[in-house]
């Protein structure tokens, strides 16, 4: 703990993760902490994940002050996911960022979650003004800060990029988180099954891709003609270029010189081989947001909760209401003027 430092609490509750992050007001990440829901089967249930965010908040909470060498009365500053996300979900995040606000009569502010992810990316890359690619369980989006906001430049029409591929692993047997395990298998081949290349303008739509790989799993060649290698690794080619021609056209547009891959998809290493290769093709800078910044967490959330309380004072308790659909192009940013 530095002498005379302020510390924000960050509380993150978009999806499966209650995660509390604990940063100063200078940008030093003192703890990062995650509690995590893991499905038994299928996908994520809003309403179990809400039970096990209400039991485990607590102690997750303790045991980042813990990490952090602080006391809870050491806090400033509380942070929270407000949108977008599962609704249930946020609300849990609201609720406890709410109670620790008027219990320890401090400042609260919400924030938008795809804000987050861009702002501890350029936090811990050290980088200024990115095009960035944010590729996640949830969102997949290619933005980039002109006039005053976060432009959206490209997005997906239906699944995230993440969603997608963990949808596939689910269908083909393999437990949650499945990117990683899809990405290990990808690497195992190179044997390219053609697939559905869907880009409409500057957006993507990853429905047909998933349907068609789940048909080639289905098919009668399967195991006699390709693999579940074979499979995965044309699944990967197929969508992280769709990724890569939607970020170049954005890099050519907007012409930043400096690319950030973000959210929990960036950890895949082929996609940051193809981000890269673009980038240097057109003279900008390329970072890969820390891996354990990747996925969801606290810290981020209490970086960007850093940045709005300086520029833009404390939310009113009336104003910390979640918004589950609200767009990240619809919120200013002051602190990027």
């Amino acid at each position: 703990m530095k002498k005379n430092s302020k510390y924000c609490l960050g509380i993150e509750t978009t999806a499966h993760t209650f995660g509390v992050g604990i940063v100063d007001f200078e940008g030093n990440v003192y703890s990062r902490i995650n509690d995590i829901f893991t499905p038994e089967s299928g996908g994520l249930h809003p309403m179990l994940v809400k039970e096990q965010h209400l039991a485990n908040f607590h102690k997750t909470i303790l045991k980042a002050l813990k990490e952090a060498n602080l006391s809870i009365h050491n806090i400033n500053l509380v942070a929270f996911s407000q949108s977008p996300g599962l609704g249930p979900v946020l609300r849990i995040g609201a609720l406890v960022s709410r109670l620790l606000s008027q219990k320890l009569n401090i400042p609260i502010v919400g924030v938008n979650h795809c804000i987050a992810h861009i702002e501890i990316g350029r936090l811990k890359c050290q980088i200024e003004d990115p095009l960035t690619l944010y590729v996640s369980g949830g969102n997949t989006i290619v933005s980039a800060f002109e006039s005053g906001r976060y432009q959206i430049f490209g997005e997906t029409l239906d699944l995230a990029i993440g969603n997608m591929i963990d949808s596939f692993a689910r269908d083909v047997g393999i437990a949650h988180p499945g990117g990683p395990k899809i990405e290990k298998l990808a690497k195992e081949s190179k044997h390219y099954l053609s697939l559905p290349y869907s880009v409409k303008g500057m957006d993507l739509s990853f429905s047909g891709l998933y349907t068609a790989a789940r048909r080639l799993i289905e098919s009668k060649e399967f195991n006699s003609k390709y693999n579940l290698s074979d499979v995965a690794f044309s699944l990967q080619e197929t969508a992280f270029a769709m990724l890569t021609e939607v970020t170049e056209r954005a890099l050519a547009h907007t012409q930043k010189k400096e690319v950030l891959l973000t959210g929990g998809v960036a950890a895949n290493e082929r996609l940051q081989e193809m981000i890269e290769y673009i980038s240097m093709e057109h003279d900008a800078h390329f970072e890969v947001v820390p891996l354990r910044y990747a996925g969801d967490n606290g810290a981020m959330i209490a970086w960007t909760g850093v940045l709005k309380y300086l520029h833009n004072g404390e939310d009113e308790i009336k104003h910390t209401i979640i918004q589950p659909k609200q767009r990240m192009d619809n919120i200013e940013i002051p602190w990027r003027e």
